[in-house]
């Protein structure tokens, strides 16, 4: 860790005083500051990301989905935002790919992309990281899809079982080992 000088140390300190960001462009651009990624990202759409193929994903799915209760709908619309995750996912796996063979290559980068800047928020085991990430996303996916499913055959009257939880103990205790002679 590098140290700072007394004199950007008081700076530092007065700068803190004034309460950060104050004008709603500030405070607009700086939302995005955390945002490494965006995989794990609260904001659906990112910056770059072409918004009208999103809003039209989303019309198609509401109609395919046909939502009817406000639960229905926000459930819809948590299938929406993650089928936009994933194909995010779909787009920075690709990006890891492209740059692990740009930074081996003799031509070096030509720009970060979402890939790039994965690689570089997650050092170790950046690809297995990735792949929980991707199935933590889809899981979301069809948890929602798998309720919306149970609410609409419910309202239509079908008899539908409550969801089922299946507790697995893996401990070494519960673990019964069979000697195949």
């Amino acid at each position: 860790m590098t140290e700072i000088s007394e004199k950007q140390l008081q700076a530092n300190r007065e700068n803190a005083k004034s309460g950060g960001i104050k004008t709603q462009q500030g405070k607009a651009v700086s939302r995005y500051n955390a945002v490494k990624h965006g995989l794990l990202s609260q904001e659906v759409l990112l910056d770059g990301e072409p918004e009208q193929t999103l809003l039209e994903m989303g019309k198609r799915m509401r109609s395919e989905l046909k939502p009817v209760t406000e639960i229905e709908r926000i459930l819809v619309d948590r299938i929406i935002a993650n089928t936009w995750r994933l194909k995010r996912a779909l787009r920075v796996e690709k990006e890891i790919f492209i740059d692990g063979m740009e930074s081996s290559s003799i031509y070096g980068k030509k720009e970060k992309n979402v890939g790039g800047a994965f690689l570089s928020d997650i050092k170790y085991d950046s690809y297995g990281k990735f792949i929980r990430y991707e199935t933590s996303i889809e899981r979301g996916l069809y948890k929602a899809l798998h309720e919306l499913q149970r609410l609409q055959a419910a309202r239509s009257g079908d008899k539908v079982p409550a969801p089922i939880a299946i507790d697995v103990d893996v401990s070494r205790e519960s673990q019964q080992w069979v000697r195949l002679a």
